[in-house]
């Protein structure tokens, strides 16, 4: 598939954020090789620090340092940053105000601590300015280094404050270049090159706060992006079952003359009464991924849904999730 064809022409900051335990990280990863895919050059951010970058792509924890982690489908590479908030600072101070020197020696004293613990909305334009300054970059020839940026970004619950940098150092600098830089971060932020995509599965708390961070982000005046509905479970039982299960409605003697038939006569009464049980989970599960699909087409944003992996999390799975987006044209 190509670029044309894709939901975010265009768009060359993806900005990945989601409930905890959503996979919003193994949805940036997939997004990240799907949008590579074909000969482009993507980088991965991560700014929480938790290394969940290099535990997926089975390599050694990350340095502060731009680094080749994956060839994606078709050619095209996939670099990953992760993003050291200490680091970032003395860079910040170095850049503004010519004191890395001095940086280096307030991180002995905590200080560094201190300043982004009082004022929390100063690490967050560090880190935003971080992943704004990739997407920005350009090689001598006017071209971007990257062809896209994907940030693994802090959890859905904070994501509208994490991004909306102005509202949060207007109280710290009003002038100053704090306050320039911010201004340059926000500019990318709300431009038509960013989107920001929400991770959610399909279950009510994860899905409630989805459609709050879309509200949110919207009043904000900030760019909402895709859904991305991560691990569904198709069903596994024909319409009519999943309809009598839910209702408890099933033949408990038809299934013990299959469970008979199947060869398994001892016990076959207690067999049958399990697997009616595992039935009607299965269909309360089923009416309720139903149930939340409907409240997500209340907001009128591109949606992609990814599948459950029988096998679990591994690179080669991490592989087919970024086709299963390619093919529904988010990348």
């Amino acid at each position: 598939m190509s670029a044309k064809d894709t939901d975010w022409d265009g768009v060359r900051l993806h900005v990945v954020t989601g409930k905890g335990g959503t996979g919003k990280t193994t949805v940036a990863a997939a997004l990240a090789l799907a949008l590579a895919a074909g000969g482009r050059k993507v980088l991965l951010v991560e700014v929480e620090g938790r290394q969940g970058i290099a535990q997926l792509f089975d390599c050694p924890p990350l340095p502060y340092e731009e680094r080749k982690v994956a060839v994606a489908p078709e050619g095209g590479d996939v670099y990953a940053l992760a993003i050291d908030t200490e680091e970032a600072l003395l860079e910040y101070l170095e850049m503004f105000y010519n004191l890395r020197r001095a940086g280096k020696a307030l991180t002995r004293f905590g200080v560094i601590d201190f300043v982004t613990t009082i004022a929390p909305g100063l690490r967050d334009v560090i880190l935003t300015g971080k992943t704004g300054e990739a997407v920005r970059r350009k090689h001598k020839n006017g071209s971007p280094v990257y062809d896209a940026v994907v940030m693994d970004a802090p959890p859905t619950g904070r994501i509208t404050r994490f991004l909306n940098v102005n509202t949060e150092v207007s109280g710290l600098a009003k002038v100053g270049p704090i306050r320039n830089h911010a201004d340059t971060v926000m500019k990318v932020i709300r431009s038509p090159e960013t989107a920001v995509h929400f991770v959610t599965l399909l279950e009510e708390m994860p899905v409630q706060e989805t459609l709050d961070g879309i509200a949110h982000l919207q009043e904000a005046g900030l760019p909402v992006g895709g859904v991305f509905v991560n691990m569904e479970r198709p069903p596994a039982l024909p319409e009519s079952y999943l309809a009598a299960a839910g209702q408890g409605a099933l033949d408990l003697d038809e299934i013990t003359v299959g469970v008979k038939a199947a060869g398994l006569e001892n016990h076959a009464a207690e067999i049958a009464e399990a697997l009616a049980a595992e039935a009607t989970d299965h269909a309360q599960r089923a009416e309720l991924q139903e149930r939340e699909k409907e409240r997500l087409n209340s907001v009128h944003q591109p949606r992609y849904e990814l599948p459950l992996l029988a096998d679990g999390m591994d690179l080669a799975g991490l592989y087919d999730l970024a086709e299963t987006l390619r093919d529904q044209g988010a990348a």
